[in-house]
């Protein structure tokens, strides 16, 4: 079961990205996250896109941080056997920035969850550090997690309780995001993250959003939408 309480033990930045990651409507609030980091380092884990040419990913990060003033450090942490790799959960204790990339929220899981590198993902985090993720990372930190497979909600790794994430809300097909909104435990919240776009939890514990397109925020049926420089006060204690 998931912590309640991960999210309060003390925490850094938390930046949920709709999707879309790396691109030009994103530089505002990564260039932000990077100066919260305190650091000019982030730590990339092409993980999910594992069998989507991780390579290629990794590349496509260390071009974009460099046009940051940063330098990306892509750690090929691919299968179960390497999150477990005492040298590789060391590289991620110790950094200021770690970034999450998009592809399967399922393969994310398998390789993931329970790690020694989950871990010490959560201990770079609580020490003040930033974790983003994106896509299936960004509905993966959650729990509950959407399932891709079909808009119900299946277990994730649970940095946040009780927040369920729906990624590319703003382009997603119409029956997976109303499947999710039926589906939805009592005892959750959903929010709809559109491209471009993030959802930060800054270390006060205030949520807001960053980026090109809004967060869309689900009680049973009602939804309220909030634009770039909102706060979702909504979300406190979550």
């Amino acid at each position: 079961m998931p912590d309640p309480k991960r999210v309060g033990r003390g925490m850094g930045t938390l930046a949920l990205v709709g999707g879309g990651e790396w691109t030009d409507g994103c530089r505002a609030f990564d260039a932000e996250l990077l100066a919260a980091s305190g650091g000019d380092e982030v730590v990339v884990l092409p993980s999910a896109a594992a069998f989507e040419h991780p390579e290629r990913v990794a590349d496509r990060a260390c071009e974009y941080w460099a046009s940051l003033g940063a330098t990306a450090e892509p750690l090929m942490v691919l299968h179960r056997a390497e999150a477990n790799d005492p040298k590789l959960a060391d590289v991620v204790r110790k950094a200021r920035f770690v970034y999450l990339s998009d592809g399967s929220p399922l393969h994310l899981r398998s390789v993931l969850k329970g790690s020694a590198l989950f871990e010490a993902m959560l201990a770079a985090f609580h020490a003040g550090g930033v974790l983003a993720a994106s896509g299936a990372g960004a509905t993966l930190v959650c729990d509950p997690m959407v399932d891709p497979r079909g808009g119900a909600y299946t277990v994730g790794l649970g940095v946040v309780a009780g927040l369920a994430v729906f990624p590319y809300h703003g382009t997603a097909a119409d029956h997976l995001r109303e499947r999710s909104i039926d589906l939805l435990p009592a005892t959750a919240q959903l929010v709809g993250v559109d491209e471009r776009t993030a959802l930060v939890r800054d270390p006060t514990g205030g949520w807001r959003v960053v980026g090109e397109g809004a967060v869309t925020l689900y009680q049973g049926r009602d939804a309220a939408r909030y634009p770039t420089g909102s706060t979702l006060d909504a979300l406190e204690g979550t």
